[in-house]
């Protein structure tokens, strides 16, 4: 999700590190084998909002050039993405990603015909998309670029996989006015 933040806001940095340890239990859980220099490449984001465990994101890139990318993410207990779109850039449709499931589960939901009853209530922001898809581990999602999005983990938390194509994720168009990115 790249370094975001929100004027006057500033994570702690034990916050910080709290979030990367958990992320590296989690993926060490899941079976993923990181090195030294991939544990302290580990990125922890609130969204310049202040609320990590609520809106918020843990992640490590594997790689990102121009063609592909490839991150794990990883979730607290009901964290969530906050809602956003990946729009057109250098002449490209903008981002489409796979989302695959590792562990826990990951609600995404999505543009389209909303689901009746949700398995989530986002925390304070701004939400439009309401067609939610379950992902466990094992199953996938790929979504078209410059498709509204967002996600948030299930009562364990989650680790998914995305697999994309070249991710430019400083030219993010979130719904929330609140998100900023510096």
């Amino acid at each position: 999700m790249g370094a975001l933040a929100r004027e006057g806001t500033v994570m702690r940095e034990e916050e910080r590190r709290e979030a990367q340890a958990y992320t590296i239990r989690e993926l060490e859980a899941t079976g993923v084998v990181l090195t030294d220099e991939e544990r302290a490449a580990i990125e922890v984001t609130d969204f310049g909002l202040g609320r990590l465990r609520e809106t918020g994101l843990q992640l490590l890139v594997y790689v990102n050039t121009e063609r592909h990318c490839a991150k794990e993410l990883v979730l607290y207990p009901r964290q969530t993405c906050a809602e956003h779109r990946h729009p057109p850039f250098d002449r490209t449709p903008g981002k489409e990603e796979t989302f695959r499931c590792r562990r826990g589960i990951v609600y995404l939901y999505v543009d389209g015909e909303a689901t009746s009853e949700h398995a989530c209530e986002p925390p304070g922001g701004v939400y439009t998309v309401w067609h939610e898809i379950a992902l466990r581990p094992g199953e996938q999602h790929t979504i078209p670029p410059n498709t509204l999005h967002w996600f948030q983990a299930g009562a364990d938390g989650a680790v998914v996989s995305e697999f994309s194509t070249a991710s430019r994720d400083d030219l993010d168009v979130f719904s929330d006015p609140e998100v900023r990115r510096v």
